[in-house]
């Protein structure tokens, strides 16, 4: 009996994976978890029935929300990820030596437990000293931390359900007082082809609180459209004009010095967006 994973978060449209195995499928307190093993794509976290990641494609996500940021900051040292379960962004983050603390503050514990069993790939980087992981609201946590984290990435799912909060200006007003005086955020913001009115919308937010406010794109294949937007916002430093000639050399499988800058080059009706 062949089993099929279909997504539909789209509405006209869907997604589909064939699958080996369900290695775990439980109800948490927050969403429907499942780690689910794919021919395609490997293994592969899903929640509500959406992809999150999986182990053919997560590093270009992972590496894109995290170096994009850390390599505009002159010196990043403290460095919060709100969502992020599965622990990719903090693996990437720790690839940075000026980091002195990476926290990630993840509403649903159940995720980073599930992660750490089937997903160590990706998930290994939480055990590291220099992690803090914190179970609870990010809101919340972002709202208490005041003018403490230097880069600070919103790494979560989609603006719907438990993450919808995660996206707007409110939360992008708390996130700026939250970042240090020349602080840098960044967030995954969507498809500009399903989804091009969210894309504008969150961007607007952000250019309404933040001196420089980017789009920037990567190719994710297990994301509808396999075309994938993330807006930066900073309080200084502009990820185009930076000098990257001596930062060190990561160990990356997708982002490069040059791709940093060409991912702000964006196609017209992106670009219009933005406007």
């Amino acid at each position: 009996m062949e089993m099929w994973l279909k997504e539909g978060q789209i509405e006209n449209s869907a997604m589909t994976y064939k699958v080996k195995e369900t290695l775990v499928r439980r109800k948490t307190e927050y969403q429907d978890l499942a780690i689910l093993d794919t021919y395609d794509f490997g293994r592969m976290l899903v929640l509500d029935g959406i992809v999150q990641t999986s182990i053919k494609d997560e590093y270009v996500y992972h590496e894109m929300i995290t170096h994009i940021p850390l390599n505009t900051h002159p010196n990043p040292k403290k460095v919060l990820v709100v969502g992020g379960g599965d622990g990719g962004a903090i693996r990437e983050i720790l690839k940075h030596p000026s980091v002195e603390k990476a926290v990630l503050c993840e509403i649903d514990g159940a995720v980073i437990e599930e992660c750490k069993k089937y997903l160590p790939e990706i998930s290994y980087a939480l055990e590291d000293p220099r992690c803090e992981v914190f179970i609870g609201d990010g809101i919340k946590y972002v709202h208490e931390h005041k003018n403490e984290f230097d880069v600070i990435i919103v790494d979560s799912t989609d603006p719907f359900g438990a993450a919808e909060g995660l996206f707007g200006g409110s939360f992008y007003k708390e996130i700026y007082e939250c970042l240090t005086e020349d602080g840098i955020f960044v967030a995954q913001t969507e498809t500009p082809f399903y989804l091009p009115e969210v894309v504008k919308k969150v961007f607007n937010d952000a250019k309404a609180i933040f001196p420089v406010t980017k789009l920037f794109m990567a190719a994710i294949p297990t994301y509808p459209s396999g075309y994938w937007s993330f807006t930066i916002g900073s309080k200084k430093y502009d990820p185009e004009n930076i000098d990257l000639t001596n930062k060190i050399k990561l160990d990356t499988k997708y982002y490069t010095e040059k791709l940093h800058k060409a991912a702000f080059v964006l196609p017209k009706f992106i670009e219009d967006l933005t406007r």
